[in-house]
Protein backbone atom coordinates (compact mmCIF):
# COMPACT_ATOMS: atom_id res chain seq x y z
CA UNK A 1 0.00 0.00 0.00
CA UNK A 2 1.43 3.25 -1.13
CA UNK A 3 2.49 5.34 1.80
CA UNK A 4 1.18 3.50 4.74
CA UNK A 5 1.89 3.92 8.03
CA UNK A 6 1.88 1.98 10.49
CA UNK A 7 -0.35 2.34 13.85
CA UNK A 8 -0.97 0.32 17.04
CA UNK A 9 -4.05 1.04 18.81
CA UNK A 10 -3.75 0.08 22.37
CA UNK A 11 -7.10 0.13 24.25
CA UNK A 12 -9.22 -2.41 25.87
CA UNK A 13 -12.75 -1.31 24.45
CA UNK A 14 -13.11 -3.28 21.49
CA UNK A 15 -15.86 -0.91 20.44
CA UNK A 16 -13.11 2.55 21.07
CA UNK A 17 -10.45 0.81 18.59
CA UNK A 18 -12.97 0.20 16.05
CA UNK A 19 -14.15 3.68 16.34
CA UNK A 20 -10.98 4.96 16.02
CA UNK A 21 -10.25 2.33 13.27
CA UNK A 22 -13.32 3.84 11.31
CA UNK A 23 -12.08 7.27 11.90
CA UNK A 24 -8.20 6.98 10.46
CA UNK A 25 -9.67 4.53 7.42
CA UNK A 26 -11.52 7.72 6.26
CA UNK A 27 -8.55 10.26 6.33
CA UNK A 28 -7.90 11.28 2.45
CA UNK A 29 -4.02 12.35 3.15
CA UNK A 30 -3.05 9.16 4.52
CA UNK A 31 -3.03 5.82 4.21
CA UNK A 32 -2.74 3.37 7.45
CA UNK A 33 -1.61 -0.13 8.36
CA UNK A 34 -3.65 -0.52 12.01
CA UNK A 35 -2.49 -3.21 14.49
CA UNK A 36 -4.70 -3.82 17.60
CA UNK A 37 -4.24 -4.43 21.59
CA UNK A 38 -6.03 -4.91 24.20
CA UNK A 39 -3.64 -4.65 27.03
CA UNK A 40 -0.38 -2.85 27.94
CA UNK A 41 1.62 -6.28 27.29
CA UNK A 42 0.33 -7.36 24.20
CA UNK A 43 1.31 -3.38 22.96
CA UNK A 44 4.75 -3.46 24.57
CA UNK A 45 5.01 -6.80 23.04
CA UNK A 46 4.07 -5.93 19.09
CA UNK A 47 6.57 -2.56 19.83
CA UNK A 48 9.33 -4.78 20.59
CA UNK A 49 8.60 -7.45 17.71
CA UNK A 50 6.66 -4.79 14.99
CA UNK A 51 7.83 -1.07 14.92
CA UNK A 52 5.59 1.10 14.92
CA UNK A 53 5.59 5.14 13.30
CA UNK A 54 3.13 5.91 15.67
CA UNK A 55 0.38 4.42 19.20
CA UNK A 56 -2.57 5.63 19.67
CA UNK A 57 -2.88 4.55 23.85
CA UNK A 58 -5.73 4.55 26.25
CA UNK A 59 -5.05 6.11 29.60
CA UNK A 60 -6.88 3.40 31.58
CA UNK A 61 -5.54 -0.07 30.59
CA UNK A 62 -6.47 -3.25 32.97
CA UNK A 63 -2.47 -3.89 33.80
CA UNK A 64 -1.20 -0.84 34.04
CA UNK A 65 -1.32 3.10 33.56
CA UNK A 66 -0.62 4.83 29.94
CA UNK A 67 2.01 6.42 32.43
CA UNK A 68 3.61 3.12 33.39
CA UNK A 69 3.38 1.79 30.13
CA UNK A 70 5.49 4.86 29.02
CA UNK A 71 8.10 4.00 31.14
CA UNK A 72 7.95 0.35 30.67
CA UNK A 73 7.98 0.96 26.58
CA UNK A 74 11.46 3.41 27.17
CA UNK A 75 12.98 0.58 29.02
CA UNK A 76 11.59 -2.16 26.55
CA UNK A 77 12.91 -0.37 23.66
CA UNK A 78 16.02 1.02 24.53
CA UNK A 79 14.70 4.87 24.94
CA UNK A 80 13.64 4.72 21.21
CA UNK A 81 10.60 7.39 20.73
CA UNK A 82 7.55 5.99 18.99
CA UNK A 83 5.34 9.02 18.86
CA UNK A 84 2.47 8.52 21.31
CA UNK A 85 -1.33 10.21 21.41
CA UNK A 86 -2.74 9.91 24.34
CA UNK A 87 -6.57 8.77 24.75
CA UNK A 88 -8.74 9.27 27.87
CA UNK A 89 -12.31 9.11 29.40
CA UNK A 90 -12.03 12.29 31.25
CA UNK A 91 -9.87 15.36 30.95
CA UNK A 92 -7.59 15.41 33.50
CA UNK A 93 -5.37 17.96 33.75
CA UNK A 94 -2.49 16.69 36.13
CA UNK A 95 -2.87 13.16 33.47
CA UNK A 96 -2.31 15.59 30.90
CA UNK A 97 0.85 17.44 32.00
CA UNK A 98 2.11 13.75 33.29
CA UNK A 99 1.77 12.54 29.65
CA UNK A 100 3.38 15.83 27.93
CA UNK A 101 6.23 15.32 30.22
CA UNK A 102 7.12 11.86 29.01
CA UNK A 103 6.84 12.80 24.98
CA UNK A 104 3.53 12.47 24.78
CA UNK A 105 2.98 14.23 21.10
CA UNK A 106 -0.89 14.83 21.83
CA UNK A 107 -3.93 14.39 24.45
CA UNK A 108 -7.31 14.15 23.65
CA UNK A 109 -10.67 13.05 25.56
CA UNK A 110 -12.94 10.47 24.01
CA UNK A 111 -15.94 12.07 25.01
CA UNK A 112 -15.20 15.07 22.40
CA UNK A 113 -13.32 12.90 19.75
CA UNK A 114 -14.44 13.09 16.20
CA UNK A 115 -12.99 11.38 13.10
CA UNK A 116 -11.80 15.11 11.85
CA UNK A 117 -10.02 16.08 15.22
CA UNK A 118 -8.53 12.33 15.11
CA UNK A 119 -7.28 12.51 11.50
CA UNK A 120 -5.43 16.29 12.11
CA UNK A 121 -3.81 15.26 15.19
CA UNK A 122 -2.40 12.34 13.78
CA UNK A 123 -1.29 14.06 10.73
CA UNK A 124 0.16 16.99 13.04
CA UNK A 125 2.35 14.08 14.59
CA UNK A 126 3.14 12.18 11.04
CA UNK A 127 4.03 15.80 9.82
CA UNK A 128 6.30 15.94 13.13
CA UNK A 129 7.73 12.54 12.25
CA UNK A 130 8.53 13.56 8.62
CA UNK A 131 10.45 16.78 9.64
CA UNK A 132 11.91 14.93 12.67
CA UNK A 133 13.56 12.55 9.78
CA UNK A 134 14.25 14.89 7.10
CA UNK A 135 16.53 16.57 9.90
CA UNK A 136 18.28 13.58 11.21
CA UNK A 137 18.95 12.44 7.55
CA UNK A 138 20.03 15.61 6.60
CA UNK A 139 22.09 15.34 9.72
CA UNK A 140 23.68 12.46 8.80
CA UNK A 141 24.21 13.62 5.52
CA UNK A 142 25.80 16.33 6.35
CA UNK A 143 28.18 14.56 8.33
CA UNK A 144 28.78 12.02 6.13
CA UNK A 145 29.69 14.99 3.41
CA UNK A 146 31.93 16.75 6.02
CA UNK A 147 33.56 12.96 6.45
CA UNK A 148 34.22 12.69 2.89
CA UNK A 149 35.14 16.39 2.13
CA UNK A 150 37.86 15.93 4.43
CA UNK A 151 39.18 13.04 2.92
CA UNK A 152 39.16 14.64 -0.45
CA UNK A 153 41.29 17.80 0.98
CA UNK A 154 43.61 15.40 2.75
CA UNK A 155 45.58 14.91 -0.61
CA UNK A 156 46.90 17.23 -2.83
CA UNK A 157 47.31 14.13 -5.93
CA UNK A 158 44.81 14.70 -8.53
CA UNK A 159 44.20 11.58 -9.45
CA UNK A 160 43.91 9.81 -5.42
CA UNK A 161 41.32 12.84 -5.46
CA UNK A 162 39.38 11.98 -7.56
CA UNK A 163 39.13 7.98 -7.54
CA UNK A 164 38.10 8.99 -3.57
CA UNK A 165 35.30 11.91 -4.50
CA UNK A 166 33.97 8.64 -6.82
CA UNK A 167 34.27 6.01 -4.12
CA UNK A 168 32.59 8.42 -1.42
CA UNK A 169 29.58 9.95 -3.36
CA UNK A 170 28.74 6.43 -4.31
CA UNK A 171 28.59 5.27 -0.86
CA UNK A 172 26.48 8.14 0.23
CA UNK A 173 24.04 8.31 -2.61
CA UNK A 174 23.65 4.76 -2.52
CA UNK A 175 23.92 5.13 -6.67
CA UNK A 176 25.12 2.50 -9.16
CA UNK A 177 27.96 4.78 -10.10
CA UNK A 178 29.72 7.81 -9.83
CA UNK A 179 32.16 8.79 -12.31
CA UNK A 180 34.82 11.81 -13.05
CA UNK A 181 34.94 12.83 -16.63
CA UNK A 182 37.58 15.35 -17.08
CA UNK A 183 36.88 17.34 -20.37
CA UNK A 184 39.36 18.93 -22.56
CA UNK A 185 39.48 21.92 -25.17
CA UNK A 186 37.22 21.26 -29.01
CA UNK A 187 39.29 20.03 -31.13
CA UNK A 188 38.03 19.69 -35.03
CA UNK A 189 34.33 21.15 -33.12
CA UNK A 190 34.22 17.66 -31.32
CA UNK A 191 34.39 17.70 -27.95
CA UNK A 192 37.50 15.06 -26.73
CA UNK A 193 38.07 14.03 -22.65
CA UNK A 194 40.93 12.76 -20.74
CA UNK A 195 39.84 9.56 -19.21
CA UNK A 196 41.06 7.51 -16.64
CA UNK A 197 39.90 4.26 -14.81
CA UNK A 198 40.34 1.42 -12.11
CA UNK A 199 39.15 -1.34 -14.70
CA UNK A 200 41.78 -0.97 -17.47
CA UNK A 201 40.22 -4.12 -19.18
CA UNK A 202 36.92 -2.53 -19.92
CA UNK A 203 37.54 -1.89 -23.54
CA UNK A 204 34.09 -1.89 -24.96
CA UNK A 205 33.29 1.82 -23.39
CA UNK A 206 33.97 4.48 -25.81
CA UNK A 207 34.54 7.04 -22.82
CA UNK A 208 37.02 6.30 -19.59
CA UNK A 209 36.77 8.08 -16.43
CA UNK A 210 37.50 8.04 -12.76
CA UNK A 211 34.48 5.79 -11.54
CA UNK A 212 33.57 3.99 -8.60
CA UNK A 213 30.19 1.24 -8.54
CA UNK A 214 29.19 -1.55 -9.98
CA UNK A 215 30.56 -3.44 -13.07
CA UNK A 216 27.63 -4.72 -14.32
CA UNK A 217 26.64 -1.31 -16.02
CA UNK A 218 27.43 -1.84 -19.32
CA UNK A 219 26.94 1.42 -21.46
CA UNK A 220 28.66 3.53 -23.65
CA UNK A 221 29.72 6.22 -21.54
CA UNK A 222 28.71 8.81 -23.45
CA UNK A 223 25.26 8.41 -23.08
CA UNK A 224 24.95 8.86 -19.87
CA UNK A 225 25.03 13.04 -20.34
CA UNK A 226 21.58 12.50 -21.61
CA UNK A 227 20.00 10.28 -20.02
CA UNK A 228 17.43 10.32 -17.39
CA UNK A 229 18.75 7.94 -15.43
CA UNK A 230 21.79 10.39 -14.11
CA UNK A 231 22.33 13.60 -11.99
CA UNK A 232 25.04 15.59 -14.26
CA UNK A 233 26.94 18.88 -12.59
CA UNK A 234 30.19 20.43 -13.81
CA UNK A 235 33.37 20.80 -12.03
CA UNK A 236 34.12 24.63 -12.73
CA UNK A 237 37.92 26.08 -12.02
CA UNK A 238 37.60 29.60 -11.21
CA UNK A 239 41.07 31.80 -12.72
CA UNK A 240 41.42 35.60 -12.04
CA UNK A 241 40.63 37.36 -15.18
CA UNK A 242 39.77 34.57 -17.21
CA UNK A 243 36.07 33.40 -17.90
CA UNK A 244 35.27 29.81 -15.86
CA UNK A 245 34.99 27.42 -17.64
CA UNK A 246 33.99 23.65 -16.86
CA UNK A 247 37.00 20.88 -16.16
CA UNK A 248 34.90 17.97 -16.27
CA UNK A 249 31.57 16.67 -14.73
CA UNK A 250 30.71 15.39 -11.48
CA UNK A 251 27.89 11.70 -12.78
CA UNK A 252 26.15 9.75 -10.53
CA UNK A 253 24.46 7.07 -12.50
CA UNK A 254 21.65 4.48 -11.89
CA UNK A 255 21.39 1.59 -14.04
CA UNK A 256 19.57 -1.21 -13.02
CA UNK A 257 16.19 0.72 -12.43
CA UNK A 258 14.21 4.11 -12.32
CA UNK A 259 15.20 6.50 -10.02
CA UNK A 260 14.14 10.03 -9.14
CA UNK A 261 16.86 11.78 -8.00
CA UNK A 262 15.58 14.17 -5.14
CA UNK A 263 16.66 17.62 -4.75
CA UNK A 264 18.98 17.40 -1.50
CA UNK A 265 20.82 14.50 -3.71
CA UNK A 266 21.56 17.36 -6.11
CA UNK A 267 22.58 19.72 -3.75
CA UNK A 268 25.10 17.13 -2.43
CA UNK A 269 26.73 16.73 -6.00
CA UNK A 270 27.31 20.13 -6.44
CA UNK A 271 28.38 21.08 -3.09
CA UNK A 272 31.37 18.00 -3.39
CA UNK A 273 32.05 19.30 -7.15
CA UNK A 274 32.30 22.47 -5.13
CA UNK A 275 35.31 20.98 -3.32
CA UNK A 276 36.45 19.32 -6.27
CA UNK A 277 37.17 21.97 -7.93
CA UNK A 278 39.02 23.65 -4.99
CA UNK A 279 41.20 20.28 -4.43
CA UNK A 280 41.86 20.11 -8.03
CA UNK A 281 43.08 23.31 -8.25
CA UNK A 282 45.10 23.37 -5.25
CA UNK A 283 46.48 19.89 -7.00
CA UNK A 284 47.74 21.10 -10.20
CA UNK A 285 49.19 24.52 -8.52
CA UNK A 286 50.69 21.94 -6.04
CA UNK A 287 52.10 20.08 -9.57
CA UNK A 288 52.93 23.50 -11.37
CA UNK A 289 55.58 24.22 -7.84
CA UNK A 290 56.71 21.13 -8.55
CA UNK A 291 57.26 21.41 -12.14
CA UNK A 292 59.16 24.88 -11.68
CA UNK A 293 60.79 23.71 -9.07
CA UNK A 294 62.27 21.07 -10.79
CA UNK A 295 62.61 23.25 -14.10
CA UNK A 296 64.80 25.42 -11.79
CA UNK A 297 66.86 22.45 -10.41
CA UNK A 298 67.75 21.35 -13.64
CA UNK A 299 68.65 24.67 -14.72
CA UNK A 300 70.71 25.21 -12.10
CA UNK A 301 72.42 22.03 -12.69
CA UNK A 302 72.79 22.75 -16.60
CA UNK A 303 74.65 26.76 -15.24
CA UNK A 304 76.96 24.45 -12.72
CA UNK A 305 78.00 21.92 -15.37
CA UNK A 306 78.60 24.87 -18.15
CA UNK A 307 80.84 26.49 -15.57
CA UNK A 308 82.74 23.32 -14.70
CA UNK A 309 83.14 22.12 -18.86
CA UNK A 310 84.20 25.90 -19.46
CA UNK A 311 86.47 25.58 -17.00
CA UNK A 312 87.61 22.29 -18.01
CA UNK A 313 87.18 22.94 -21.61
CA UNK A 314 89.07 26.00 -21.67
CA UNK A 315 92.09 25.45 -19.81
CA UNK A 316 94.22 23.33 -22.37
CA UNK A 317 92.96 24.86 -25.62
CA UNK A 318 93.78 28.61 -23.89
CA UNK A 319 97.43 27.28 -22.25
CA UNK A 320 98.18 26.31 -26.00
CA UNK A 321 97.12 29.58 -27.32
CA UNK A 322 99.22 31.40 -24.77
CA UNK A 323 101.78 29.68 -25.32
CA UNK A 324 102.25 29.64 -29.57
CA UNK A 325 101.86 33.50 -29.30
CA UNK A 326 104.36 33.78 -26.22
CA UNK A 327 106.64 31.71 -28.61
CA UNK A 328 106.02 33.95 -31.63
CA UNK A 329 106.20 36.88 -30.09
CA UNK A 330 108.92 36.47 -28.23
CA UNK A 331 111.10 34.34 -30.60
CA UNK A 332 109.10 35.42 -34.39
CA UNK A 333 112.09 37.26 -35.65
CA UNK A 334 114.27 33.88 -35.19
CA UNK A 335 111.69 31.35 -36.47
CA UNK A 336 111.36 29.92 -40.44
CA UNK A 337 107.87 30.60 -42.23
CA UNK A 338 106.92 27.17 -41.72
CA UNK A 339 107.13 27.04 -38.09
CA UNK A 340 105.22 30.69 -37.47
CA UNK A 341 102.30 29.09 -39.82
CA UNK A 342 102.43 25.83 -37.04
CA UNK A 343 101.82 28.23 -34.42
CA UNK A 344 99.66 30.03 -36.12
CA UNK A 345 97.69 27.12 -37.02
CA UNK A 346 97.47 25.89 -33.14
CA UNK A 347 96.35 29.37 -32.04
CA UNK A 348 93.47 29.12 -35.21
CA UNK A 349 92.48 25.67 -34.27
CA UNK A 350 92.16 25.75 -30.70
CA UNK A 351 90.71 29.35 -31.55
CA UNK A 352 88.17 27.72 -33.43
CA UNK A 353 87.52 25.06 -30.36
CA UNK A 354 86.78 27.26 -27.76
CA UNK A 355 84.04 29.18 -30.45
CA UNK A 356 82.44 26.34 -30.65
CA UNK A 357 82.46 25.43 -27.34
CA UNK A 358 80.68 28.75 -26.23
CA UNK A 359 78.33 28.07 -29.35
CA UNK A 360 77.03 24.54 -28.12
CA UNK A 361 76.58 26.50 -24.62
CA UNK A 362 74.48 29.16 -25.88
CA UNK A 363 72.39 26.89 -28.23
CA UNK A 364 72.03 24.11 -25.52
CA UNK A 365 70.94 27.03 -23.14
CA UNK A 366 68.27 28.09 -25.80
CA UNK A 367 67.11 24.94 -25.57
CA UNK A 368 67.13 24.62 -21.91
CA UNK A 369 65.18 27.61 -21.86
CA UNK A 370 62.71 26.71 -24.57
CA UNK A 371 63.51 29.94 -26.43
CA UNK A 372 64.83 28.60 -29.80
CA UNK A 373 63.97 29.92 -32.99
CA UNK A 374 62.31 27.72 -35.41
CA UNK A 375 61.30 28.64 -38.63
CA UNK A 376 60.82 26.09 -41.46
CA UNK A 377 61.73 27.26 -45.28
CA UNK A 378 61.52 25.61 -48.55
CA UNK A 379 65.13 23.49 -48.63
CA UNK A 380 67.33 22.03 -51.81
CA UNK A 381 68.83 19.30 -49.84
CA UNK A 382 71.64 18.48 -52.51
CA UNK A 383 73.21 22.80 -52.52
CA UNK A 384 72.64 22.19 -48.81
CA UNK A 385 74.97 18.88 -48.33
CA UNK A 386 77.11 20.56 -51.05
CA UNK A 387 77.90 23.70 -49.18
CA UNK A 388 77.97 22.01 -45.77
CA UNK A 389 80.64 19.33 -47.14
CA UNK A 390 82.66 21.64 -48.79
CA UNK A 391 82.85 23.59 -45.31
CA UNK A 392 83.81 20.28 -43.93
CA UNK A 393 86.97 19.24 -45.89
CA UNK A 394 89.39 21.25 -44.37
CA UNK A 395 88.91 19.01 -41.19
CA UNK A 396 89.66 15.64 -43.47
CA UNK A 397 93.15 14.80 -43.16
CA UNK A 398 94.52 12.29 -46.00
CA UNK A 399 93.77 9.54 -43.95
CA UNK A 400 90.05 9.60 -43.88
CA UNK A 401 88.15 8.93 -47.02
CA UNK A 402 85.02 10.87 -47.75
CA UNK A 403 82.14 8.75 -49.49
CA UNK A 404 78.56 10.82 -50.02
CA UNK A 405 75.50 9.48 -52.16
CA UNK A 406 72.38 10.32 -52.54
CA UNK A 407 69.51 8.99 -53.63
CA UNK A 408 65.45 9.22 -54.40
CA UNK A 409 62.87 12.20 -54.16
CA UNK A 410 64.08 15.16 -52.07
CA UNK A 411 62.07 17.51 -53.21
CA UNK A 412 59.29 19.49 -51.04
CA UNK A 413 61.35 19.58 -48.14
CA UNK A 414 60.98 22.06 -45.51
CA UNK A 415 63.06 22.67 -42.77
CA UNK A 416 65.07 25.18 -40.35
CA UNK A 417 67.81 26.03 -42.23
CA UNK A 418 70.02 27.26 -38.88
CA UNK A 419 69.01 24.10 -36.80
CA UNK A 420 69.87 21.84 -39.78
CA UNK A 421 73.49 22.98 -40.15
CA UNK A 422 73.71 22.23 -35.85
CA UNK A 423 72.18 18.11 -36.92
CA UNK A 424 74.93 17.77 -39.76
CA UNK A 425 77.43 19.43 -39.39
CA UNK A 426 77.48 17.85 -35.20
CA UNK A 427 77.57 14.61 -36.91
CA UNK A 428 80.25 15.17 -39.49
CA UNK A 429 82.76 16.42 -37.33
CA UNK A 430 82.07 13.59 -34.72
CA UNK A 431 82.15 11.50 -37.31
CA UNK A 432 85.93 12.63 -37.87
CA UNK A 433 87.35 13.31 -34.76
CA UNK A 434 86.13 10.22 -33.35
CA UNK A 435 87.93 8.46 -36.48
CA UNK A 436 91.43 9.56 -35.49
CA UNK A 437 93.13 6.22 -37.19
CA UNK A 438 91.28 7.71 -40.11
CA UNK A 439 88.87 5.72 -42.67
CA UNK A 440 85.56 6.04 -44.34
CA UNK A 441 83.23 8.63 -43.61
CA UNK A 442 79.91 7.46 -45.49
CA UNK A 443 77.11 9.94 -46.15
CA UNK A 444 73.68 8.39 -47.47
CA UNK A 445 70.43 11.01 -48.36
CA UNK A 446 67.67 8.64 -49.15
CA UNK A 447 64.53 10.87 -50.11
CA UNK A 448 61.15 9.32 -50.04
CA UNK A 449 57.31 10.35 -50.07
CA UNK A 450 56.52 11.81 -47.27
CA UNK A 451 60.22 12.07 -45.36
CA UNK A 452 64.03 12.32 -46.00
CA UNK A 453 66.36 9.94 -44.46
CA UNK A 454 70.16 10.84 -43.52
CA UNK A 455 73.11 8.56 -42.13
CA UNK A 456 76.20 8.96 -41.61
CA UNK A 457 78.98 5.98 -40.77
CA UNK A 458 82.73 5.67 -39.63
CA UNK A 459 84.71 3.30 -38.61
CA UNK A 460 86.03 5.31 -35.38
CA UNK A 461 86.79 4.27 -32.01
CA UNK A 462 83.07 3.10 -31.26
CA UNK A 463 80.99 3.60 -28.59
CA UNK A 464 80.44 1.16 -25.58
CA UNK A 465 77.13 -0.09 -24.92
CA UNK A 466 76.39 0.98 -22.16
CA UNK A 467 77.37 4.53 -22.78
CA UNK A 468 74.76 4.72 -25.70
CA UNK A 469 71.68 5.24 -23.30
CA UNK A 470 72.81 8.69 -21.88
CA UNK A 471 74.78 9.85 -24.95
CA UNK A 472 71.71 11.89 -26.19
CA UNK A 473 71.88 13.95 -22.93
CA UNK A 474 73.51 17.38 -21.91
CA UNK A 475 77.36 16.66 -21.20
CA UNK A 476 77.63 12.61 -21.58
CA UNK A 477 80.24 11.22 -23.52
CA UNK A 478 81.60 7.67 -24.08
CA UNK A 479 83.97 6.31 -22.16
CA UNK A 480 86.37 5.50 -24.46
CA UNK A 481 87.29 9.39 -25.60
CA UNK A 482 90.71 9.55 -24.04
CA UNK A 483 92.11 12.77 -24.38
CA UNK A 484 89.98 13.83 -27.53
CA UNK A 485 88.67 16.56 -26.80
CA UNK A 486 84.90 17.43 -26.93
CA UNK A 487 81.92 18.59 -24.17
CA UNK A 488 79.24 15.92 -24.42
CA UNK A 489 76.75 18.63 -26.26
CA UNK A 490 76.81 17.65 -30.04
CA UNK A 491 74.61 14.76 -29.73
CA UNK A 492 72.33 16.67 -27.65
CA UNK A 493 71.53 19.58 -29.39
CA UNK A 494 71.60 17.29 -32.82
CA UNK A 495 68.39 15.26 -31.19
CA UNK A 496 66.55 18.71 -29.82
CA UNK A 497 67.05 19.75 -33.68
CA UNK A 498 65.61 16.84 -34.99
CA UNK A 499 62.69 16.70 -32.35
CA UNK A 500 61.86 20.26 -33.68
CA UNK A 501 61.50 19.39 -37.41
CA UNK A 502 59.26 16.20 -35.94
CA UNK A 503 61.80 14.04 -37.21
CA UNK A 504 63.83 11.07 -35.05
CA UNK A 505 67.12 9.73 -34.55
CA UNK A 506 68.93 6.75 -34.02
CA UNK A 507 72.08 5.37 -33.17
CA UNK A 508 74.12 1.82 -33.93
CA UNK A 509 77.86 1.55 -32.50
CA UNK A 510 80.27 -1.19 -31.68
CA UNK A 511 83.64 -0.16 -29.69
CA UNK A 512 85.86 -0.29 -32.41
CA UNK A 513 84.15 -0.80 -34.96
CA UNK A 514 82.27 2.37 -36.25
CA UNK A 515 79.16 4.49 -35.93
CA UNK A 516 76.18 4.67 -37.32
CA UNK A 517 73.61 7.82 -37.05
CA UNK A 518 70.66 7.99 -38.75
CA UNK A 519 68.11 10.58 -38.59
CA UNK A 520 64.21 10.79 -40.40
CA UNK A 521 63.30 13.90 -41.08
CA UNK A 522 59.23 14.81 -41.92
CA UNK A 523 59.59 16.51 -45.47
CA UNK A 524 56.68 19.04 -44.45
CA UNK A 525 56.34 19.88 -40.85
CA UNK A 526 53.97 22.26 -40.26
CA UNK A 527 54.76 23.63 -36.21
CA UNK A 528 56.59 26.49 -36.01
CA UNK A 529 57.69 28.64 -33.59
CA UNK A 530 59.45 32.01 -32.80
Amino acid sequence: MPNAWKLLIIDDCATDRKIYRRFLLKDPHHYYQILEADSAEVGLGLCQHTPCDLILLDFCLPDMSGIEFLDELRQKTFGSSVPVIMLTGRGDEEIAVQAMKRGVQDYLVKQHLKADVLQLAVRNVIKQLCLQTQLQKTQERQRLIATMLLRIRQSLDLEEILYTAVREVQQLLKCDRVMVCQSHPKIDDQQTWQNHTTDQNNSNNSLLCYWAGSDDCNFNLLEPLDSKANLVVPITLSHKEVVSQPWGFLIAHQCTGKREWQSDELEILYEVSVQLAIAIQQAELLAQTKAALEKEKQLNAFKSQIVATISHEYRTPLASILAAASTLKQHGDHLDEFKKQKFLHIIEQKSRHMSKLIDDMLVMNQFELNKTKFKTIPLDLEQFFSVLISEQQQFFSDRHEFIFNSSGNHKGFWGDQGLLRLIFSNLMTNAIKYSPQGGKIELHLTGQESEVIFSIQDQGIGIPIEDQTNLFQPFCRGSNVDTIPGTGLGLAITKACVELHGGSITLESQPDQGTKVTICLPKQHIQESS
